[in-house]
């Protein structure tokens, strides 16, 4: 299944938008799950990788800086040149993802953007919960979160088909 996505680097993106939200449950400092005065935190940095088991298989990895909350954040994919790959950035109401090579996409929410991405909306609430160490449930979705204090968080969708999984290495 081709990827929706804008062509980015000629390559199916779905990848690039199921990375760039769990992917978003990207890389991070690990060192501590939340901010001084047990804030959360709210900026994460790092590798993500994303494997869709479809047909034909589609693989995606890149380095990522996610900035917000579920309810209103900016997510960047880089290339390993580091070259910005895209923006997604959503709030209330609106999502968007610039390509930087195309006219700016717009959604009524960032789930809306995941589904025309992906094909799929993908758990952004969980995401953010994964990447602060709390197993949040996702449908579908099964995190692995034994290795978080390290930096490495990694999750496998079962539901809807195409299988994938998702591993992020956060910076230290």
């Amino acid at each position: 299944m081709p990827f929706r996505l804008l062509g980015l680097l000629r390559l199916p993106v779905l990848p690039f938008f199921l990375f760039a939200i769990f992917l978003i449950a990207g890389c991070a400092h690990p060192i501590s799950a939340t901010a001084p005065n047990d804030a959360k935190k709210e900026f994460w940095a790092g590798r993500i990788s994303l494997h869709v088991k479809s047909e034909p298989e589609q693989s995606f990895s890149a380095g990522f800086e996610l900035k917000g909350q579920p309810e209103r954040g900016e997510l960047t994919l880089i290339s390993p040149l580091g070259n910005v790959l895209g923006v997604l950035r959503w709030s209330p109401g609106q999502a968007e993802l610039d390509s930087g090579n195309r006219p700016v996409q717009r959604f009524d929410s960032i789930d809306a953007l995941m589904a025309h991405a992906t094909g799929a909306a993908l758990p952004l609430s969980a995401l953010f919960a994964w990447l602060q160490g709390d197993n949040a449930s996702a449908s579908g979705w099964l995190a692995d979160l034994s290795r978080q204090p390290e930096g490495r968080i990694s999750a496998r969708r079962t539901q809807p088909a195409p299988e994938a999984e998702l591993r992020v290495v956060l910076e230290r």
